[in-house]
């Protein structure tokens, strides 16, 4: 079983270009499954985008994060309304472990274990090479993630875009240079 005593909100470096982020979600299992393969319950907190469930499918996940929230924040001028990202399922183990390319980093895992009724969601982000991205992606999963936990929960998240702003910066502190 999974020590949960580590258990934190900010992700960490388990090297230095790949975070760990984990969260512990009402179950069952099946149930955050589908927040993240089913197109419309994951564009709630993270990315619409239909998956096929085999590994070697092709897939987009389109971001509108000024939906995800309301009010959604104030977007930081380097984004724009939306963003796509083709993606290719790596690995799938209905419903514990999905994993699939991420643009120009090393892919993105989600594992999922049963704990009781709740459900540990480990994601493993790695191979960000640049730091400016992987300050981003720090900051993005994070916001992300506590907008899944919300929804999951049947709670109102917080304003997208001020979260994401504030952890960048914490994650440019935690994460050093």
């Amino acid at each position: 079983m999974t020590e949960l005593a580590s258990l934190d909100a900010y992700g960490v470096l388990t090297e230095p270009t790949t975070l760990k982020i984990q969260r512990l979600l009402p179950g069952p299992i099946e149930r955050v499954w589908t927040y993240l393969t089913e197109s419309d319950l994951r564009r709630q907190w993270l990315a619409a985008g239909d998956m096929e469930m085999k590994v070697g499918a092709p897939f987009e996940l389109v971001w509108r994060n000024d939906e995800l929230t309301d009010p959604p924040g104030k977007r930081p001028e380097s984004f724009g309304e939306e963003h796509r990202l083709d993606s290719r399922i790596t690995e799938l183990d209905p419903p514990r472990k999905l994993a699939f390319t991420w643009g120009s980093t090393g892919g993105v895992t989600f594992e999922l274990e049963t704990i009781g009724d709740k459900v540990l969601l480990t994601v493993t982000h790695q191979r960000v090479a640049e730091r400016s991205t992987l300050l981003a992606v720090s900051a993005g999963w994070h916001a992300h993630l506590d907008i899944l936990v919300a929804r999951m929960a049947g709670e109102t998240p917080g304003p997208f875009w001020d979260t994401w702003v504030a952890l960048r910066k914490d994650y440019e502190q935690r994460l050093g240079n």
